[in-house]
Formats: structure tokens, sequence, C-alpha cells
């Protein structure tokens, strides 16, 4: 079972929070806001934050400028994850990853069934790695994000959280570049 080693000192992170939409302004973005309301409380740092168009080659281009910033460790995006033909997060996160975490869908949708029963099956979360920056797509509303975060993201982005944590394999994501 997952526990919080207290011996352990907690590291912050750096996280980006990208809203997907057409028509929110800063203002009335209830889920970006819901986000980054739990990285501070959490204790992380906000390292930007953005709204962009539901275009796939705008999404992704702004994740791979997140990406190739050296103070973001993670990048969480909201919106565009539906069924929907202007839907096109998913597509834009996946045009980005190095590598997918296949099972973070699977999770989420776990804890999702809990919450809203089999409606969880039009959600299309994902995430994955790219340039050694963690990257998760959410649905676009405050509830699955609330709902991602508390129960998937923020003992993943805890460096205390076992028996295993994002966190402690950072220096490891981009090891393959390394090499020689």
């Amino acid at each position: 079972m997952s526990r919080i080693d207290e011996s352990k000192e907690f590291i912050p992170v750096r996280i980006a929070v990208l809203t997907v939409s057409d028509t929110r302004s800063m203002e009335d973005d209830k889920s970006g806001q819901t986000l980054v309301d739990r990285i501070a409380g959490a204790g992380h740092h906000l390292a930007a934050r953005a709204i962009v168009q539901d275009e796939r080659e705008i999404i992704a281009a702004q994740l791979r400028e997140w990406c190739a910033d050296p103070v973001i460790d993670v990048v969480i995006s909201t919106g565009g994850t539906g069924l929907t033909g202007r839907d096109v997060t998913v597509e834009a996160h996946r045009d980005v990853y190095e590598k997918e975490i296949e099972a973070f869908a699977t999770v989420f949708t776990i804890v999702s069934m809990k919450k809203i029963g089999t409606s969880a099956v039009q959600s299309r979360a994902t995430g994955g790695v790219s340039n050694g920056t963690y990257l998760f797509a959410l649905p676009g509303s405050p509830g699955a994000c609330k709902d991602a975060w508390d129960e998937i993201l923020s003992p993943q982005l805890d460096y205390r959280h076992r028996p295993c944590n994002f966190v402690e394999i950072f220096p490891r994501l981009d090891e393959h570049k390394r090499r020689k």
C-alpha cells in the first residue's frame, strides 16, 4: 500500500498548467485554477500557465516549448480530452511524447469510475514523458482535475511517496540522450 515516508524531505516540483479551450480566459478558467490552487497547496511551484485554442499544432507547440524549458518539470493540461471533433489534446500530447505512461489512463479511469460511474469511459486522459518532462492531459472539468490531482498526481509528485514516485526518477528520464 502507498504511504508517505516522513523521514524523507519534500522536494517541490515546478509545474506548468495549460488550459485547452476556445472559450476560456484566465478569469473563468475554473479547471486551470483548480490545478493552480492544488499545486500551491501541495508546496510545489507554478512554473507557467497558459490558455491555448483547441488546435493540435498549437497545443503540441506549447508542450514542446515547455518541455525544452529547464525550469519546468511537469506539464498538466486540462481540456480537449473528450470524443468530439474539437478534442485534439490527446493527439497533440502523443505527438510530443517520447514514452507514454499507459497506466495513467487506466488509473484515472478507475478513479473516475468511483465518482462518475460508466461516464468515465468518455475520458481519454493520458500521460507521457518528453525531454525529461512529465506531461499529463486531464479532462476540462474541475472535478476531473481535482480527482486526478488528489488521487494520482499529488502522491506521485511527492518524493516521499512509497513504494515509488515520479520525482525519484527525474534524473533518469533523459538518460538515453546522455549515452555515448
